[in-house]
């Protein structure tokens, strides 16, 4: 989401790096240049005024002017910033203390709050929690039902609530229900308005009254920008929230909500939405999302996402079949599929260091989505022998596997080519080191596999 602030950015470093001294004249043309670029960014006016205020008098300083790299250093000095501007440290959630722990899900209509709740019980239980989702939502049509339903696919516990109930009586019964069995963390899925009314805002005192709070966490869509801000501005002088989830942040929003919201509020933001799938949900790291706005990349959470979905028995079984040239088309489907799993290819390009430069290359390789699932549909539709022995894909194969996958003959012969240049760059690697423990390890000289 913050692709074209990081272009701009860009921009004006590279601009900065151009200079090979540089004085206040030029430092101050390029925090000009940022002032815009965070203001089109859609963040609050305020903010940036003070943000410019404080990176300009760093940057002007005698260190950073008389330094051999006057532009890195004012890189660093906006990076720094940054960090301190999106929250400084990750702020995870209130789990200590009286279990269980009660978290309420608070936020306007169609901000995600639901499918939040959802996301974060999975998370949570994934962690070694034991939640228990809590339909509060009585007035919107199907609300129930549909965290129900939720529930069901995480295979995480819903409070049986109806909608004639009244939301204190369910927050205060589902209490009693996590207590008798021995589930330690209750997240309450409350109502949304349109707008911030007193009504809303009465009933969720009222609930936080009842039953006893570890957080309330303010669930907003970043696609709605300073909107946002504004909403948990309100909402937390009215309730006191202890944190924000900005929803929808995969979108081609602005950024001007998450580079607002914790100056604004004085509340950190505790978790992103990166989707629409239940596992799509990510801690915030102000660092990180600094170091992608600045197009530094996120080695870390690349690492972190690989981390969740690579089978280690299977990097092992794979890395020996490298090393034994028997690496197939089922091996292909299988790392496919392990790369779809991490999330979408744009984002996960994001985090790699460099790629903004890249991407502005003429013939730079754009992620394709669409491409990858081609591949895996034409893999699909060939025979388990076709798959372990691609040699024997004759013409007359070809066509019924472009038929069988809904392809062409040309696509079918692309996928068939990626994997026999993928089989090639093996061999090359092979013999220059070996697998041993799991591990790559140089061959000693003179021995060969």
């Amino acid at each position: 989401m913050f692709e074209n602030l990081t272009d701009r950015l860009d921009g004006v470093f590279k601009k900065l790096r151009g200079h090979g001294k540089l004085t206040e004249e030029n430092i101050q043309e390029g925090m000009r240049e940022v002032r815009m670029a965070l203001l089109e960014a859609d963040v609050n006016f305020s903010v940036v005024k003070e943000f410019v205020a404080s990176v300009t008098e760093k940057a002007v300083g005698k260190e950073v002017l008389s330094s051999l790299s006057p532009g890195q250093q004012v890189i660093k000095i906006v990076h720094s910033e940054l960090v301190e501007l999106l929250g400084s440290t990750t702020e995870g959630l209130r789990l200590d203390g009286r279990q269980p722990v009660t978290i309420m899900m608070a936020g306007l209509q169609g901000s995600g709050k639901t499918t939040t709740a959802a996301k974060l019980a999975k998370q949570l239980k994934e962690h070694g929690r034991r939640p228990l989702l809590v339909p509060a939502d009585v007035y919107r049509p199907a609300a129930i039902e549909q965290l129900r339903v939720l529930g069901e696919q995480i295979d995480v516990p819903v409070f049986g609530s109806s909608a004639n109930q009244n939301p204190v009586d369910i927050a205060r019964q589902a209490m009693t229900e996590a207590q008798q069995k021995d589930l330690d963390t209750v997240i309450i899925d409350t109502a949304g308005r349109l707008h911030v009314d007193e009504e809303l805002m009465a009933e969720l005192r009222n609930i936080s009254a009842a039953v006893p709070l570890s957080e309330v966490l303010f669930v907003a869509d970043a696609m709605t920008g300073q909107d946002a801000v504004t909403v948990a501005d309100k909402f937390n002088s009215d309730l006191e929230i202890t944190g924000v989830v900005l929803t929808k942040m995969e979108g081609d929003a602005r950024g001007g909500a998450a580079l607002s919201v914790k100056k604004v509020t004085g509340k950190p933001i505790k978790y992103v939405g990166i989707g629409e799938g239940l596992d799509a949900l990510e801690v915030f790291h102000p660092d990180r999302t600094a170091s992608r706005i600045l197009g530094m990349g996120d080695v870390l959470s690349l690492i972190e996402k690989a981390e969740k979905v690579v089978d280690q028995k299977k990097a092992k079984k794979l890395a020996r079949k490298i090393q034994k040239n028997a690496f197939t088309l089922e091996d292909f489907l299988d790392q496919i599929q392990q790369i779809k799993k991490m999330g979408n290819l744009e984002q996960l390009m994001g985090m790699i260091p460099g790629i903004n430069k890249l991407k502005q290359l003429k013939d730079a390789p754009k992620p394709d989505e669409k491409e990858l699932g081609k591949t895996e549909a034409i893999i699909r539709s060939m025979t388990n022998k076709e798959r372990r022995n691609h040699r024997i894909i004759n013409a007359s194969r070809r066509q019924r596997i472009a038929r069988g996958s809904g392809t062409s003959v040309a696509e079918v012969n692309r996928v068939l080519k990626s994997y026999t240049m993928m089989l090639k760059m093996m061999k090359k690697m092979r013999g220059k080191s070996v697998i041993r423990g799991g591990k790559r390890r140089k061959l000693p000289k003179g021995l060969t596999r």
